[in-house]
């Protein structure tokens, strides 16, 4: 499969399938960013602003991790409580930006058919919406919408959606890429919600131009604060786009996953992956302490079983170079890290190199990371502040799909896992906007503060939407002598290992029925369940 669409970077993936399941899987990475080449010899500041480039999809992450990882040389540097408020409410935004993007732009096309929702009923769609307890809105509209484009000879976004298939000349077998048994107004109430995503996520956007001046690349989450000083005109402009979303997620997308789920019940039985999971944790508090943050740190080794959630360090990660296209030393961890292309890239040898990708390993293990790891990790982490809400989420999602908690290791628990989080980010940024009011009411409110970068080492770790995500810096003389990134794509793209283990996407996809090897959308649906 080259390219594999709808994800963030260039991607194939090769894969031998025997008796209709993949048997064994590689994922080759074919992109060398090389960030941390650029990087060298430079000031720590600039970290900020050069490996934002890293990715136009979570760049607000990577400007956080950076700056922390500098704040990080400083032993005796202290994040002034009005500057982690702010940052919490920018990585928020960019949470339900990217959250709802991917649901629909980028994964919802695998689980919906737009040609079939012009055999939808109106007064139909009305009240199954009503049923479900899904938002409405102008239904006969969408599908007015949708005819036209078809009139035209022209589906427009929808054109490729359908492995060479025409949905209109052949529409029975467009369909079997789907489950049949979806009624056709489901499948408009899909298409209604894609396109109203396409105007939610630009208004989660406008909250992180709002707030970092703009997006992609915002300016102000710079080393030891904020350069945003919040004003109430300002705060008010952001409180009224995230309730906007906040609607838009609790009742039009979280309704509709579980509206659409019980049609895709086989995809709780595949897309399972390594059942180990890593996060650094996300959104701090007061304390400012990774453990203490809204989403803790935390991993689950299947060895120890799910229930059982130990505290990352970041001296365990070493990252594995024997599949990847570097001519350096394996297993160091990234503080002493290379990045070193090989001089001789003959092309992709599947018992040798074959990827850009390292293979990171956590205490001697590949890791899963993301929203089902995040979720995972603060449902059984009973001392996380945050735990009675993500257990009321996901309970309540376990209750309606009549699953166990252990059954959301799969592609379909990895979708909802990932849904629920926006509903949880999205309330969790209307809290952090009463937040600052109050700290803004103490009349001393700091943003920013001062701090030292000369020589030393430090490490920012943080969460990006889709991943755990982490910098590591050494600084000598005022200037970069070394920086490396573990990414939440290396995690999740990561080639095998030195023991020959494969990487997560590779490990999901191994075990996924194919019911058609010329249109394999059930391994389409793993690699898209990771956003990699």
């Amino acid at each position: 499969m080259d390219p594999i669409t709808r994800i963030e970077g260039q991607l194939a993936i090769q894969a031998v399938a025997e008796n209709g399941r993949i048997v064994d899987a590689w994922a080759v990475s074919k992109l060398f960013r090389g960030i941390e080449v650029v990087l060298k010899g430079r000031a720590p500041e600039d970290a900020f602003y050069v490996t934002q480039r890293m990715c136009g999809v979570c760049p607000t992450s990577h400007g956080h991790a950076a700056s922390k990882a500098v704040e990080a040389v400083d032993p005796s540097f202290q994040l002034p409580n009005g500057a982690r408020i702010v940052r919490n409410l920018l990585e928020g935004a960019e949470w339900l930006h990217s959250h709802i993007f991917w649901f629909y732009a980028l994964a919802a096309l695998d689980y919906v058919n737009p040609a079939k929702a012009l055999e939808a009923d109106i007064a139909n769609t009305y009240a199954l919406a009503k049923e479900r307890g899904i938002g409405i809105t102008d239904f006969g509209a969408v599908q007015a919408r949708l005819q036209k484009l078809i009139d035209g000879g022209d589906l427009s976004i929808f054109t490729n959606g359908w492995w060479g298939i025409d949905p209109v000349a052949d529409p029975a077998a467009a369909d079997a890429l789907y489950n049949p048994e979806i009624p056709a107004e489901l499948h408009l109430i899909g298409v209604a919600q894609y396109l109203q995503g396409l105007e939610m996520q630009a208004t989660a956007a406008q909250v992180i131009a709002l707030i970092g001046g703009k997006f992609p690349m915002p300016m102000t989450s710079v080393a030891g604060g904020t350069s945003w000083m919040p004003r109430p005109d300002k705060l008010d402009d952001c409180l009224f786009r995230l309730r906007k979303v906040a609607t838009f997620i609790n009742d039009h997308m979280v309704p509709f996953t579980f509206a659409l789920a019980p049609y895709y019940t086989d995809a709780l039985d595949y897309g399972q992956g390594l059942g180990n999971f890593l996060s650094w944790g996300a959104f701090d508090r007061a304390s400012m302490n990774a453990d203490d943050r809204y989403l803790p740190a935390g991993y689950i080794k299947r060895t120890t079983g799910l229930t059982a959630v130990n505290r990352p360090t970041p001296l365990n990660v070493v990252e594995d170079v024997s599949h990847s296209w570097y001519d350096q030393d394996s297993n160091l961890n990234p503080f002493d890290g290379e990045t070193k292309r090989a001089d001789d890239i003959s092309g992709v040898d599947l018992q040798g190199k074959y990827s850009w990708g390292k293979a990171p390993k956590y205490a001697g293990s590949p890791m899963e990371v993301g929203p089902l790891a995040r979720v995972l990790i603060t449902y059984m982490d009973t001392q996380s502040r945050t735990n009675s809400l993500i257990r009321e989420k996901v309970d309540g999602a376990c209750a309606t799909l009549g699953i166990g908690v252990e059954q959301l290791v799969s592609v379909l628990g990895r979708v909802a896992a990932r849904n629920l989080e926006a509903a949880v980010t999205a309330e969790l940024a209307l809290e952090w906007i009463d937040e600052l009011v109050a700290e803004m009411r103490t009349g001393n409110a700091e943003f920013w503060t001062s701090y030292s970068s000369g020589s030393g080492q430090g490490v920012g770790l943080w969460e990006a939407p889709r991943g755990s995500l982490s910098h590591y810096i050494k600084t000598s003389a005022g200037r970069i002598e070394n920086y490396q990134i573990v990414t939440a794509s290396t995690w999740l793209l990561s080639p095998r290992n030195s023991d020959d283990a494969p990487g997560c996407t590779e490990a999901a996809l191994i075990g996924t029925p194919i019911a058609d090897i010329e249109r394999p959308i059930e391994a389409a649906r793993v690699i898209r369940s990771f956003d990699p």
